[in-house]
């Protein structure tokens, strides 16, 4: 059996921490295992699921662990602790969660019981509740000891996150291993665990734009970065990867925005845009500036700590560049490139900078060429509002907020959804606003769903100038592609003319273009069983129909004619797919399955 299979029999009572490193010492190759080293033979597995909801949970602990953190006498209140979790059976995850939000009577002795927990605690979940406290007690002496117990399986999470504040790399390195699964990701761990930074280059290099997109920050803290670009400067495709990188970190597609939260953002930006043209002038690197450009001006990145004039005379070095036409790119990037080549370099109103009240810019951003997410980002005095105040998800579509919604004040407060969370609003939340108009302001306030530390006041408009810009918003269709055009004056059609689906027993559920393909409009429409059927939750049964419309070239307004015309002829269940529904309702219309295929005919 190797030493890497092999659980050491040590003397009952070795602490973990001494543990990892006797696993260390005898590796042949001094490599850490991907998943970490096992757990000592006979340690008490860890609990799967808690015996107490979330918040009895948190009380139950609490209670547990305060006195034993007030206690200035560490190996006492350490006994207590292993004797507490013990008794708690609590899941790792959930002990790291509640710990870190504890608030020690008695800083001191937390930290130092924190210490010796991590130094000489014997199980995993007294570790755990050491760990967690050096979350935000930590201080530079913490840093090798709990790298050396991130070594082990199922301390790395805890390891990292109170690594996080001190060591940087350090935490990105753990955290990436145990959850990385290609090859290049391993290669890279492994070269920058070394600090071999040709190693490290090529391998970054070789990771595809779908991984980077996925981790963007901790890779580029694994690799680091600023290290690995003045270790190879003026190389052009370190350049390329690295601002693909950044720009990873301002999306907020699939999590929280990262760039605020990467401290060599500023610099690493500088660094980057100092000679934008090192990049060869291909299509796709055109894109890249251009998104990087946006992020700067209306992005989360505009919102880092920056010198005064320093993110303006960047924005002026990438327009300087970008003046060109980026020659090769396939019809879809043409598009893109045409319908954004301006808006990051627009200048600002003076507002409240000169004296006057804030001025309000709205400004709709397809996030990608390959993409059909387009989102709403408002400016207050030049800088984006929305990743201020909401960071787990990107501003709505303009068709809810300027069309369907409305930014308008009228006599009446309204209280508008400007954003919602990646995942569901249900899951991480959304923010809103209460819109009203007070005499010759317009007032935004009442905030509901923020979700950063940033409390903001009242937002005061000059209701002129705020009324000019919100229909100056409502007529600009510049963000607007042939497909997202028809998909609009379907849309504003099945409102006017409900009719035209209810004859069919269907309702609307969505006009949108798809999601992977930009290019092809998408109708969603509902059907409810007629005899108003329930299934057995109580709920009616019913079906999902997707309608598809590639883009053919003809104009949009042709091909919305169109689409309409032949839903007032025809049953659109007839030509649309079915997607899925209920069984029983599927075969009532003739298809033996409810997710569309082999339809009787």
């Amino acid at each position: 059996m190797s030493a890497r299979d092999e659980r050491a029999a040590l003397t009952p009572g070795t602490s973990l921490h001494d543990y990892a490193l006797f696993r260390h010492g005898i590796e042949p190759d001094g490599r850490i295992p991907f998943d970490g080293y096992p757990l000592p033979d006979g340690h008490p597995p860890e609990p799967s699921r808690p015996r107490a909801g979330w918040s009895q949970a948190r009380l139950a602990l609490t209670a547990a662990l305060m006195p034993a953190l007030a206690d200035p006498d560490p190996v006492r209140a350490s006994e207590a602790v292993h004797r507490d979790t013990a008794a708690l059976a609590m899941p790792h995850r959930a002990l790291r969660s509640h710990v870190s939000r504890l608030v020690p009577p008695d800083e001191d002795a937390a930290r130092r019981t924190a210490r010796h927990l991590v130094r000489t605690g014997t199980t995993a979940a007294a570790v755990t509740v050491g760990m967690a406290l050096l979350i935000r007690l930590g201080e530079a002496e913490d840093t090798a000891h709990l790298k050396t117990l991130g070594m082990l399986r199922g301390l790395a999470a805890t390891a990292s996150a109170a690594l996080d504040p001190l060591d940087r790399q350090a935490a990105a390195l753990l955290e990436l291993r145990g959850r990385i699964s290609s090859d290049p990701e391993r290669a890279l761990i492994s070269a920058a665990t070394t600090g071999a930074h040709e190693h490290t280059r090529s391998a970054l290099l070789s990771i595809p734009d779908t991984v980077l997109a996925g981790s963007p920050r901790r890779l580029a803290e694994a690799a680091d970065l600023p290290g690995l670009l003045r270790a190879h400067p003026g190389d052009p495709e370190l350049c390329a990867v690295s601002l693909r990188l950044l720009h990873d970190m301002c999306g907020q597609a699939d999590d929280r925005t990262e760039i605020l939260d990467y401290g060599p953002a500023v610099p690493l930006y500088e660094l980057l845009l100092a000679q934008p043209d090192l990049l060869p002038p291909t299509p796709d690197h055109h894109v890249l500036l251009l998104s990087t450009a946006l992020d700067l001006h209306s992005g989360p990145a505009a919102l880092l700590d920056w010198a005064p004039g320093r993110r303006e005379a960047l924005l002026d070095t990438l327009e300087r560049s970008l003046s060109g036409t980026a020659e090769g790119a396939s019809p879809l990037l043409a598009d893109w490139i045409r319908r954004h080549a301006r808006l990051p370099f627009a200048r600002t109103p003076a507002g409240a900078a000169a004296g006057g009240p804030p001025a309000l810019q709205v400004t709709a951003v397809q996030t990608g060429a390959d993409s059909s997410a387009v989102e709403t980002r408002f400016l207050v005095d030049g800088l984006p509002l929305l990743p201020a105040l909401f960071r787990s998800g990107r501003g709505n579509a303009p068709e809810y907020l300027v069309d369907y919604a409305g930014l308008r004040a009228g006599p009446e407060p309204r209280e508008v959804q400007l954003a919602q969370a990646y995942c569901a609003e249900s899951c991480c939340g959304a923010l809103y606003v209460t819109i009203r108009r007070d005499g010759d302001e317009v007032v935004w306030d009442g905030w509901r769903g923020i979700d950063t530390k940033r409390l903001p006041p009242d937002c005061r408009f000059d209701a002129a100038s705020y009324d000019a810009e919100v229909e100056r918003a409502e007529q600009d269709l510049s963000w607007c592609w042939p497909a997202r055009r028809t998909a609009r004056l379907i849309a504003a059609a099945l409102r006017e003319r409900p009719d035209l689906l209810g004859r069919w027993g269907l309702a609307p559920s969505g006009v949108a273009t798809a999601h992977d393909e930009p290019d092809t409009t998408v109708m969603r429409f509902v059907f409810l069983a007629p005899d108003g059927a329930e299934d057995r939750h109580g709920q009616p049964l019913r079906l999902y129909f997707d309608w598809r419309l590639p883009d053919d070239g003809s104009p949009p307004e042709e091909r919305a004619a169109g689409a309409l015309e032949r839903i007032g002829r025809s049953d659109p269940k007839g030509f649309a797919g079915l997607q899925r529904g209920s069984s029983e309702l599927a075969a009532a219309l003739g298809y033996s399955r409810a997710d569309g295929s082999d339809r009787d005919t």
